[in-house]
């Protein structure tokens, strides 16, 4: 399937792009080349091959839900700047 130049005229004004004259011949020739390569492909045939499997059918792996590491937070709100209550205390953003 080769796109012409009026295509791609129409296809620049439904997607509000901006398209100089100069553009219009490139786009329409790379875009031309992706549709015959996926018609290249649609022709190829996959008769007694197995579809892929879906991501959505794999369950994840899940592991236990242990500590893996100490509580630290006392040395990180010692770090702050501003701490008051276990809590970092920042400057007023908003009036």
């Amino acid at each position: 399937m080769a796109l012409e130049n009026a295509d791609i005229d129409k296809i620049a004004i439904l997607a509000r792009l901006q398209v100089t004259p100069s553009e219009t011949s490139d786009y329409a020739n790379s875009i031309s080349s992706i549709l015959s390569l996926i018609d290249e492909m649609q022709q190829v045939s996959t008769e007694g091959i197995e579809p892929l499997s879906n991501p959505h059918d794999a369950s994840q792996r899940l592991r236990k839900d242990e500590v893996t590491c100490d509580n630290q937070r006392e040395a990180f709100i010692a770090l702050a700047p501003a701490a008051q209550d276990g809590l970092y205390l920042v400057p007023k953003v908003l009036d």
